[in-house]
């Protein structure tokens, strides 16, 4: 361990190591620390009813008086959507570009934080003072604009944080990512680099975002009727080639989805989009128009259930349908775990008649994360002493690690990190030294918890029901009175499996008298000892182990 605080900083990733999303990363010098990003992880059928998971902020609660700012690099919900809980318990000024902040701003505001959210815009150019911490910032490309790496000037040396980019030659924006300013960095000497591995998997480089433009051209070109464009509401450089493709093949511009409505408005506002307004129409007048003359663009990529393209699909929408002859392009990438809901959403619209165009059937996406030979010359330009991988599944990390050392930096000196590690990082070493509390806290509704036990509940009621035994037991004697009666949902139906529920009541009934004690103090262990007889039994008859939720009654 390192006596000195001025000799080392720690760096410890709360999220988005090991896993994707849920981005967050804290830095610590002496009695400052200075947190980049404050992301969600949207959650899947592993977390049924859960709406969203955001990290475990523990460490940083404890440390509040440390804490100077947050940075947020750029405006997707994986870097930015837990703020409003973070902001909720800590008072700290945050630092974003422009974009990012006015679509923060939102988020803030549906959490009713903003009024009391300190926000401060910065650009490539600034620094910050944040106490023993010297702030500067990259433009980076990416698959939204206005995104930043993080330069953090230590006592120790120089870090870079990459964030999530990807060196796109011919952006839409025409905004290149600086690669003059992160060689220049590398000139003068980079201490630690700590870069995007999402896509580390991937050979070659990530391909421009203009490079599908003249699919998408084609696509427009032989859309006979109506056009549904579907994408990701934060895409905005995807968004731009929509409404070009729109002026040119002279179709009228309709937009669903609460998101996509409010990003638009939003970024063609701060002068992110060009944007005809004499091209918008209202949803309720899209079937004032010819088919052939309109495009609507629309949420909904991943087959969210309450997107605007899923309502669509199924017939549910309050103003749009698909007809048949229509075409529909779903232009995002298929995130892993949502395949299923995708699935079905194209089943429903292909029903319909529909021609369905997406990632799977034609070059309609790219990513906003750099491939291998992008990560190679993030590695190169900026010649890191150290490097540690971030953003990804554990296999994406060690894969980048394996690409790094190929290049030539000491296995010794790559740290392959999760979230929780403790990162220590002196002038000439770096290495994990313990851990610190993390994890996940669960957001379904207007609760959070940290607990998993309700989702394992939800995911037994889910997979193997629930069984409700019911018993009515004399104050007086401690006899049952009548019968037990059992009741299952999810589980076996009653009418068919008469005979499983009638034993099942026998061993509720033998459970209750197999409890010799006053039942007035005793109705809790009566409880256990019905849910242990009856699960023992009805995994033995079933192979399954439902919910059993015995309800005792003393009359």
């Amino acid at each position: 361990m390192v006596e000195n605080q001025a000799d080392y900083v720690s760096i410890i990733p709360l999220g988005g190591l090991g896993e994707f999303g849920m981005n967050i990363m804290a830095y610590e010098c002496g009695d400052d620390i200075v947190v980049i990003d404050c992301g969600i992880m949207f959650s899947d059928d592993s977390a049924p009813g859960v709406d969203y998971i955001i990290p475990d902020i523990s460490y940083l609660l404890q440390n509040e008086h440390k804490i100077r700012a947050v940075v947020i690099t750029h405006a997707h919900e994986d870097h930015m959507g837990s703020l409003s809980f973070f902001l909720d318990q800590v008072n700290v000024p945050v630092y974003g570009t422009e974009l990012t902040l006015a679509f923060a701003k939102e988020r803030l505001r549906e959490n009713k934080v903003l009024s009391k959210s300190n926000l401060n815009v910065i650009t490539p150019h600034d620094s910050l003072e944040l106490g023993c911490f010297k702030l500067e910032f990259v433009h980076m490309t990416h698959s939204i604009p206005s995104a930043l790496a993080v330069v953090v000037k230590t006592p120790v040396g120089v870090i870079v944080h990459t964030s999530d980019f990807k060196f796109d030659p011919t952006p839409v924006d025409g905004k290149p990512s600086d690669i003059h300013k992160l060689a220049a960095l590398g000139e003068k000497g980079v201490l630690l680099l700590l870069s995007d591995s999402t896509n580390a998997d991937r050979l070659g480089v990530t391909p421009s975002e203009r490079s599908i433009y003249s699919n998408l051209d084609n696509i427009f070109q032989n859309a006979e009727q109506r056009l549904f464009v579907c994408t990701f509401a934060s895409s905005l450089h995807r968004v731009q080639q929509f409404i070009d493709l729109a002026v040119k093949h002279r179709r009228l511009i309709a937009v669903s989805g609460r998101s996509m409505i409010g990003n638009i408005n939003i970024a063609a506002e701060l002068d992110y989009l060009d944007l005809p307004h004499d091209l918008l129409i209202d949803l309720k007048d899209v079937n004032r128009f010819e088919p052939n003359e309109t495009m609507i663009l629309c949420t909904g990529s991943q087959g969210e259930p309450r997107s605007a393209m899923s309502l669509i699909s199924r017939g549910d929408h309050a103003s749009l349908r698909i007809d048949s002859g229509d075409t529909v392009l779903m232009s995002a990438r298929q995130i892993p775990g949502n395949e299923r809901q995708i699935g079905k959403m194209i089943g429903h619209i292909m029903r319909r008649g529909a021609h369905v165009i997406h990632e799977q059937n034609d070059h309609v996406h790219v990513s906003g994360h750099g491939a291998r030979e992008d990560l190679k010359l993030m590695l190169t330009l900026t010649k890191p002493k150290f490097f540690v991988p971030i953003h990804g599944e554990y296999s994406n990390l060690v894969q980048h690690a394996e690409l790094a050392e190929s290049l030539g930096i000491p296995s010794q000196s790559i740290i392959v990190a999760e979230t929780g590690d403790l990162i220590l990082l002196e002038d000439d070493d770096c290495y994990i030294d313990g851990r610190v509390q993390s994890g996940v806290v669960f957001v379904d509704g207007k609760l959070k918890t940290t607990e998993d036990i309700v989702l394992r509940d939800r995911c037994q009621l889910a997979t193997n029901g629930m069984v409700i035994p019911v018993v009515v037991i004399s104050q007086e004697t401690g006899e049952l009175v009548g019968l037990p009666e059992i009741v299952s949902r999810g589980f076996v139906h009653i009418d068919v499996s008469e005979d499983l529920i009638n034993e099942a009541k026998g061993i509720v009934a033998k459970a209750v008298d197999s409890v010799r004690f006053d039942v007035k103090e005793e109705v809790d262990l009566i409880r256990d000892k019905i849910r242990s007889e009856l699960k023992r039994f009805l995994r033995s008859q079933t192979a399954q182990t439902p919910i059993i939720l015995p309800v005792v009654m003393i009359i």
